[in-house]
């Protein structure tokens, strides 16, 4: 734990490199507050442009003649993996070049192939499409952060990714509204090349509105191959039980959005309208309370000197466990819903706590690899497998009491948020312990 050993943390939350120290310029005033708000944008309309084939999916599908499989391919599994791995090589090149020229890079890129999406004719043109798209979104996250590290005071560094991570809940609301809206009065194609071009400008904004990024100085470490480098990070006990606690995050948080609205309708009668309105509002809104609130508590962690820097989202896991489990014996929908809410909330608190963790443990230009491995951990294993163990389960028990079984199924949210619970509290210890801040 070099890395960590070589950083040490005063009271006003301030880090400073023993060795390899390099001269920043931190944005201030209205360039800061531009940079907040540009990344907020960035990270909108890649959420924009990545859903937008779910709510266009059965005008795709009439106009294509595609089957459910079909779009399942282009929306799920496949998308997920090509997201999650390509992220890796986009995140060592946003740590050894420019993050800015690479993140203006990859929105150009996914927002051209989100227009071309627009002017597919087949699901072959469609399918290279989505591709391209998760292509350059891969490089989002990873290349935003490294922006934020180079760009941004270490004591604004919880609130900048606050805020970038907000990108997900305002994107899912107005991709969802507004890719409803276009596609019901102008056609899907209309709606993914409108989306397109706007993000284009977008692209622009990235590229003029930070100015240009400092160069970082290079050591014989920047030089190994970052595969080898990533598993010199996953090596470190510290970084090693945020990965793990990433990987539960991914089993349960895709399968309490996959299945929560089918089981609030099996369960207790909701019509889909009434359950997209509620659970749709509520995870918009713990989506925004959750990242701000947690960017800006991570930074009172971090000034506070401890080292203890991953508590506070652990708790809230734990709580959220209990609410869940309750939610889904819960004896009227509405108590349900309600019980469901610190599970939405827990899952955008943890974002910002737990990329601001890792960057703190991987050190000084290496922040975009962590967070593309942090990605990695909660993007592939729980997305691909996590909704396909509660659907067996909620099969077999239906099958077995001759009841839905999806509630049963649906325990898997639970018992994994007191997993990421417990690996974030061994992270918590591990990180403090580096530190020397037992």
């Amino acid at each position: 734990m070099t890395e960590i050993a070589a950083r040490s943390i005063d009271t006003k939350g301030d880090f400073s490199l023993i060795s390899g120290s390099i001269s920043k310029k931190y944005a201030r005033g209205w360039r800061e507050f531009a940079i907040f708000a540009t990344l907020l944008l960035v990270n909108a309309f890649s959420q924009i442009d990545r859903i937008l084939p779910f709510i266009l999916a059965e005008s795709i599908k009439a106009d294509l003649g595609l089957s459910d499989t079909q779009m399942g391919l282009l929306t799920g599994l496949a998308f997920a993996v090509c997201y999650s791995l390509l992220s890796l090589p986009l995140a060592r090149a946003s740590d050894r070049g420019s993050p800015r020229i690479v993140l203006v890079s990859c929105i150009l890129f996914w927002s051209a192939m989100t227009a071309l999406g627009g002017l597919a004719a087949s699901f072959l043109l469609l399918a290279v499409t989505r591709f391209g798209v998760a292509f350059g979104e891969a490089g989002a996250v990873p290349a935003g952060h490294a922006l934020i590290a180079r760009k941004i005071r270490p004591e604004r560094r919880g609130l900048a990714i606050g805020l970038f991570a907000m990108g997900i809940p305002l994107g899912t609301m107005v991709g969802f509204a507004a890719g409803g809206a276009v596609g019901d009065t102008l056609g899907w194609r209309s709606a993914m090349i409108g989306a397109g071009a706007i993000g284009g400008l977008v692209g622009v904004l990235a590229f003029l509105v930070p100015g240009p990024t400092p160069t970082l100085e290079r050591t014989a470490a920047d030089s190994e191959p970052f595969l080898r480098s990533s598993r010199r990070l996953l090596a470190s006990p510290a970084f090693r039980w945020l990965f793990i606690a990433a990987i539960f995050l991914g089993f349960a948080a895709a399968p309490f959005y996959a299945f929560s609205a089918p089981f609030l309708i099996r369960a207790h009668g909701f019509s889909a309208s009434e359950v997209g309105l509620a659970f749709g509002f509520l995870q918009g809104l713990m989506g925004i309370v959750g990242t701000l609130l947690g960017g800006r508590w991570f930074d009172r962690a971090m000034s506070s000197g401890t080292g203890r820097v991953l508590g506070p989202p652990a708790i809230l896991f734990v709580i959220a466990s209990a609410t869940t489990s309750a939610a889904l014996f819960a004896p009227t929908g509405w108590l349900s819903i309600a019980l469901l809410v610190p599970g939405m909330l827990s899952f955008s608190f943890l974002l910002p706590w737990a990329f601001g963790a890792a960057h703190l443990v991987a050190g000084e230009g290496k922040q975009a690899q962590a967070s593309s491995l942090v990605m990695i951990g909660s993007g592939l294993l729980g997305p691909a497998l996590g909704p396909l163990i509660v659907g067996m389960v909620s099969d077999a028990m239906t099958a077995a009491q001759g009841l839905d079984g999806l509630g049963f199924g649906l325990l898997v949210v639970p018992i994994a948020s007191v997993l990421t619970a417990i690996a974030l509290l061994i992270a918590n210890g591990r990180i403090a312990a580096s530190l020397g801040r037992q």
